[in-house]
């Protein structure tokens, strides 16, 4: 019986309880790795930083100042707890845990090891019963991921709104239209992945891309829907240079401003843990998980462990690299970008996936075919992105012209 979440915990079957041990064993070692990464992962952050900009970064806290993070941490955990008078108390409180809570569930559902080679199924025999790497593997796990990523703006609208104060209150409603527009983009790429490997289920579709680079995600689709996610998820997750509801210039922190100690604490911890299980989903998807070369000796999970690790690694430095060398683009510039630019790109891009395969299931799927659906479909696309930029300068045009005549 394969253990891959909580389905087969049927009280009475043989193993029941190594199998409930499995699955706390599984959830206190997700949440323990996921604190320790946040906190590994501002400590990188630092240094990469400061290493661009020519400076030290932490050096004090540890050696190397590995453990500045966790200074930093114990500081907020005992300084004093300040709640406005006109707040909502009760929801001002509960706000932060709907931010950091689906950070912990996403990363519930993504394989981080197992035997992902060309003839691995992603199994592991533990405590003598076959399981995934993964706290849960749902049928519906895909689906799982875009719930709890919209669950997520409901800790920064409740944030804003409970406050009583103007600035939280913008960076609240800023935030909200932001992760809305951004979501469909999203979920259009994903669908993409969807159609290519016909399944929900996170471990499934890492099983698929188990036989190398070319059948990642990223070839597989056609690179477009990878970048899109990219993007649109950079913007959900209100990273620089998308981090305009904490915008300091304008909103002095946004909806976090009247937070204080720990509670401010657990906003950064969503946001930086959001950064960690968000480049996990896009490894998961567009980069074959755990898959790698696989040597024949030590354990093969290990092996899973050691290239998702790699992988994951190399998305969080990007989105370190972006924070600290892109500038913030206007909010009107990312709102177009969102549904002007991506969303009408990514539904192109499966409206061609969509047919090549009907092409495909009908026996017309000669390369001289694709290639002639490739040119049409890519020559509507251009089409309508010239439309679509032409009506942006027009805009911007306009715009100018009126404030022109506001100004004299």
């Amino acid at each position: 019986m394969i253990l891959g979440g909580l389905d087969p915990l049927f009280l009475g079957d043989a193993g029941t309880f190594e199998m409930l041990l499995i699955v706390i064993l599984k959830v206190l070692v997700a949440f323990s790795l996921l604190l320790v990464s946040v906190m590994l992962y501002i400590w990188w952050m630092r240094k990469f930083i400061g290493a661009m900009q020519n400076r030290i970064g932490p050096s004090r806290a540890g050696p190397f100042g590995i453990l500045q993070t966790l200074a930093d941490g114990i500081k907020l955990f005992f300084k004093e707890d300040l709640i406005p008078n006109k707040s909502d108390r009760f929801v001002f409180k509960l706000a932060p845990f709907f931010s950091i809570v689906p950070a912990l569930l996403v990363f519930c559902v993504v394989p981080v090891a197992g035997d992902f080679s060309g003839d691995g199924d992603g199994t592991v025999t533990w405590f003598g019963n076959e399981t995934f790497v993964q706290v849960a593997d749902p049928h519906i796990g895909i689906l799982f991921v875009l719930a709890m990523s919209s669950i997520a703006v409901y800790g920064i609208m409740l944030a804003g709104w409970s406050s009583g104060s103007k600035y939280p209150l913008l960076g609240s409603v800023r935030a909200s239209a932001q992760m809305v527009s951004y979501e469909a983009a999203l979920g259009l790429a994903l669908v993409a992945v969807l159609l290519k490997t016909g399944t929900l289920s996170t471990h499934d579709i890492a099983l698929q891309q188990s036989n190398g680079i070319p059948d990642w995600g990223l070839v597989v689709t056609g690179f477009v829907p990878f970048f899109i996610f990219f993007i649109a998820t950079t913007a959900e997750l209100n990273s620089p240079p998308f981090d305009l509801v904490e915008a300091e210039q304008e909103l002095v922190g946004g909806f976090h401003t009247e937070y204080s100690s720990i509670r401010f604490a657990l906003f950064f911890m969503a946001e930086f843990m959001n950064v960690i299980t968000m480049s996990a989903v896009m490894v998961t998807l567009f980069f074959g998980g755990p898959g790698g070369y696989y040597p024949n000796f030590g354990p093969a999970w290990l092996w899973g462990l050691f290239w998702f690790a790699g992988k994951v690694f190399v998305f969080v430095s990007v989105f370190v690299w972006m924070r600290g060398t892109l500038p913030r683009p206007r909010y009107d510039q990312l709102m177009d970008l969102g549904w002007k630019v991506l969303i009408p790109l990514a539904l192109g891009w499966v409206l061609l996936l969509a047919t090549l395969d009907v092409f495909d299931d009908r026996g017309h799927g000669g390369w001289l075919t694709q290639i002639f659906v490739v040119l049409i479909c890519v020559a509507v696309i251009i089409f309508f992105a010239a439309l679509l930029n032409s009506a942006i300068i027009k805009g911007q045009r306009r715009r100018d012209r009126d404030g022109e005549e506001a100004f004299g």
